[in-house]
């Protein structure tokens, strides 16, 4: 058996007015996350972990914020393509293990959610999904509600 392990970080600036999805789901709040896909970061750093650790890159060199295939996606179709690709190179997830920085709104409501959604598009457990959230207190860009940050460790094995 080989064992593997990827990291991955994300950030993205709010900003007001747009729909904030995060893990897959549409959380109710007045500002949502930038960016050139609906801007997910869970989804995001998910990719980028798993990327890692089969040894695939990243999120931006299969999916370029040049492109326009990829302008305003659902961040579920570019994991669910990530999930094809490290099972297409004979891997399978163990387990991810994500954290999100963020001062408002508060998440762990919806944690519940996002990890029946995850599970569904990644055909894992959801007790293999952690999702655990925090705040940076008041400090930085997360701290002034400017924007969102992520990490994510993955562990996948053949």
């Amino acid at each position: 058996m080989k064992i593997r392990v990827g990291q991955g970080y994300d950030v993205h600036q709010l900003v007001e007015g747009r729909d904030f999805w995060l893990g897959g789901i549409l959380i109710p709040h007045t500002h949502g996350a930038q960016g050139h896909s609906d801007a997910d970061v869970i989804c995001h750093v998910i990719c980028d972990a798993l990327l890692g650790a089969a040894n695939l890159r990243n999120i931006g060199y299969h999916f370029s914020d040049k492109d326009p295939r990829w302008k305003g996606v659902d961040s579920k179709v570019l994991l669910a393509e990530v999930m094809r690709m490290i099972r297409e190179k004979g891997y399978e997830v163990s387990n991810v293990d994500v954290t999100v920085v963020l001062q408002e709104p508060k998440l762990n409501p919806h944690i519940p959610a996002m990890k029946t959604c995850l599970s569904g598009v990644m055909n894992v457990p959801e007790d293999d999904i952690s999702i655990k959230a925090t705040t940076s207190e008041h400090m930085g860009f997360v701290g002034r509600k400017e924007g969102i940050a992520a990490f994510c460790v993955a562990l996948i094995y053949s």
